[in-house]
């Protein structure tokens, strides 16, 4: 009887700890979204030439259709938009995104910028397929080619032809990293690091092509 009491306590308290990251993300104001009905006028792209609006069957979205005429100070994505004038250093992020490139074989990615502060000071998450130190880790740019900073092993992203759902939740105060990809509840990537604070936020690819929708940001600046 007391170990089942020691058990239900166990859940109860995990639970209530779950309930408390929900609620800590919920609080967080929305700071900017966009669907891209109207455009992509507030987004700073690496390479305006590698983006434009599309049509698709369920409406208009941002599709980076080839790699960016941009050369980073350090080994890092090429390809990379920025939202205009939002810079957060709490926040959840959410938004639907489709891979496009299905011949890239096991690198096929996506990628999410993020504490961004310049070209060379920046985390991303490179949602790869097969996970490597160079593919489906979470990294640092911190004026130096970029490194993984990830503390569990990533499984990899299955990328299909499909829209998939991706969610970033950042906590600079103790550093967490947590990147979900189709599962909202159980995170695909974890990384504790407060090298970077407040930043811009971003999407794109290293060196592949995709499109995306649906994009939300709740933070803090």
């Amino acid at each position: 009887m007391l170990r089942c009491l020691t058990i239900l306590a166990c859940l109860l308290l995990l639970a209530t700890g779950t309930q408390a990251i929900a609620a800590e993300a919920t609080d967080l104001p929305l700071v900017f979204e966009d669907d891209f009905e109207k455009g992509a006028d507030h987004w700073q792209p690496t390479d305006a030439e590698a983006w434009k609006i599309a049509q698709t069957d369920g409406g208009k979205v941002y599709n980076q259709f080839k790699n960016s005429k941009y050369s980073p100070p350090h080994r890092s994505p090429l390809n990379i938009s920025l939202v205009k004038d939002v810079a957060v250093s709490d926040f959840v992020l959410t938004v639907k995104v489709q891979s496009t490139n299905n011949g890239a074989g096991a690198h096929r990615d996506m990628c999410l910028f993020f504490n961004y502060r310049d070209p060379a000071h920046f985390y991303y998450v490179h949602l790869g397929m097969r996970p490597d130190p160079n593919s489906s880790q979470i990294m640092i740019v911190n004026d130096a080619p970029r490194v993984w900073i990830t503390k569990n092993e990533s499984p990899g992203i299955p990328w299909d032809d499909d829209w998939h759902n991706v969610k970033i939740v950042r906590r600079v105060s103790d550093g967490t990293i947590e990147i979900y990809f189709d599962d909202m509840d159980k995170p695909v990537m974890v990384a504790v690091d407060k090298t970077f604070g407040s930043g811009q936020v971003g999407i794109g690819s290293f060196d592949d092509n995709g499109n995306w929708d649906d994009f939300k940001l709740h933070g803090k600046k």
